[in-house]
C-alpha cells in the first residue's frame, strides 16, 4: 500500500484495500492448481480498482494533470517478465503487463506503443475522467512541484496530507513452490509527463526467482533504480 508517511485515517483505508486484495489473491491460491502468477495479478487488479490507492483508478497526476501508469509482473519459475510504462486509459495496467510477457517477444512497452497494443488485444480501457479522482486533483493543486511532493511524502518528521505514494505490490508463493511478484503505480504527484520510476523495471520495481524468492518495492523511484533494489532484496 505504499511507503509514504500518512495519517491514521488514510492508513485505515489503505489497509482495508490491501486486505481485500490479499483475499482476492488467496482465493486463487487455495484452489488446487492456483498459480502464484494468477494470484499476483488478481490481487493487484483488486487494488487498481480501489480509488484510495495509487494504481489504476485513483492514480496520481502528472504536472500536466494527466495520468500515466506503470506496472510490472514477473514469473519466478521461468524468469519471465512483462511491464508497461506511461500507459493511459487502461483500467488494469497489471493485466496489460502480463500480456506483454505472454503475447509478445518483449519485456517492456511504453507510451503510445503500449496503448496501441492494449487496443489491439482488447484490454479493457477507461476514460481518463474515470481514472482521475477529486483527491488526486486536490493533491496536484497543493503539490505542483515533483521535488516538493517527494520531500513531503517521504518526510520522517510527520505524516503528510497527500497520501500520495501508495504504489501497490504483491508477492505470492503457490503450492508448487513457484513465486511471482508484481507492482503497479501512478507514480508521484507532479512528475513530468514521460517520467518513469522504478516500478515497471525488472530488478527495481519487482523481481521473482524460484531459487531465491520474490520482492516488490515502493518508495522514491529514482533512488530505488540506482541500486536495483528488488533484485538485491
Amino acid at each position: 500500500g505504499g511507503a509514504v508517511s500518512c495519517h491514521s485515517y488514510t492508513r485505515t483505508l489503505w489497509r482495508a484495500g490491501v486486505e481485500e486484495a490479499a483475499r482476492a489473491g488467496w482465493k486463487i491460491l487455495e484452489n488446487e492448481g492456483g498459480t502464484a502468477l494468477d494470484a499476483v495479478e488478481a490481487a493487484i487488479r483488486s487494488m487498481e480498482a480501489n480509488p484510495e490507492l495509487n494504481a489504476g483508478i485513483g492514480s496520481c497526476l502528472t504536472s500536466a494533470g494527466g495520468i500515466e501508469m506503470d506496472a510490472v509482473i514477473m514469473d519466478g519459475s521461468k524468469l519471465r517478465a512483462g511491464s508497461v510504462a506511461c500507459v493511459k486509459n487502461v483500467r488494469n495496467p497489471i493485466t496489460l503487463a502480463r500480456a506483454v510477457m505472454e503475447k509478445t517477444d518483449h519485456c517492456l512497452l511504453v507510451g503510445e506503443g503500449a496503448n496501441q497494443f492494449a487496443r489491439r488485444i482488447g484490454t479493457p480501457l477507461a476514460d481518463t475522467n474515470e481514472l482521475i479522482t477529486k483527491h488526486r486533483k486536490d493533491e496536484l493543486d497543493k503539490f505542483l512541484d515533483f521535488r516538493a511532493t517527494v520531500n513531503a511524502d517521504f518526510s520522517m518528521q510527520m505524516p503528510t496530507e497527500t497520501g500520495d505514494h501508495d504504489t501497490v505490490g504483491v508477492v505470492a508463493l503457490d503450492s508448487s513452490g513457484n513465486v511471482a511478484a508484481g507492482t503497479s503505480t501512478g507514480g508521484i504527484t507532479g512528475k513530468m509527463p514521460g517520467r518513469v520510476g522504478d516500478s515497471p523495471l525488472v530488478g527495481c520495481g519487482c523481481y521473482a526467482d524460484d531459487a531465491v524468492g520474490a520482492a516488490s518495492t515502493t518508495g522514491h523511484g529514482e533512488s530505488i533504480m540506482r541500486v536495483t533494489l528488488a533484485r538485491r532484496a
